[in-house]
C-alpha cells in the first residue's frame, strides 16, 4: 500500500499536466538512463507504456479543462447559483480523479519496468523522472 501511495505522489509526472507538458520520456535522457543503467529493452517497454496511456491522458486532461471552463462563468455570476456550482464541483472533482487515476496507472506501468535498484537510484537521483514526495505516516 505504501508503494502505491508513493507512486501516486510522484512529483516528476504531475497528474494535472497534459502529456505534452510531461517530462516526456525522461527515461530517454542520456545521462539519467546511463545513471540508472536502463537497457534499450527497458526504454522500449517504457516508451510502450507511455504510448499506451498518452491518448487517454490527453482526453482526461481535456475533460478537466472543460469542467474548469464550465465552472468559471458560474463562479463569476452575480448572484451565483449554488446548486449549479455544487453540481459542477462534483463533475470537476470526478474529472480530476479520473485523470489522477490514469496517471497513477501509467506511473505504475513505468515503475514495473524498473528493477528495485534502478527505482532506488531514480528516487535518489533528484531529476528527470518521477520522484516520490515524502509521505507522512
Amino acid at each position: 500500500m505504501r508503494i502505491f501511495l508513493v507512486l501516486l505522489l510522484c512529483a516528476g509526472v504531475g497528474a494535472t499536466q497534459t502529456p505534452g507538458k510531461l517530462q516526456a520520456r525522461w527515461w530517454r535522457q542520456q545521462g539519467l538512463a546511463e545513471r540508472l543503467g536502463l537497457s534499450a529493452e527497458q526504454q522500449k517497454r517504457m516508451d510502450d507504456v507511455f504510448q499506451q496511456n498518452r491518448v487517454r491522458l490527453i482526453d482526461l486532461t481535456a475533460s478537466v479543462d472543460k469542467e474548469e471552463a464550465l465552472m468559471e462563468p458560474l463562479m463569476s455570476a452575480d448572484p451565483p447559483d449554488e446548486a449549479k456550482i455544487r453540481a459542477r464541483i462534483d463533475s470537476l472533482a470526478q474529472a480530476r480523479a479520473e485523470l489522477e487515476k490514469a496517471n497513477a496507472q501509467m506511473l505504475l506501468g513505468l515503475r514495473l519496468v524498473l528493477t528495485a535498484e534502478q527505482w532506488k537510484r531514480l528516487q535518489q537521483d533528484g531529476g528527470g523522472g518521477p520522484r516520490p514526495r515524502k509521505v507522512k505516516e
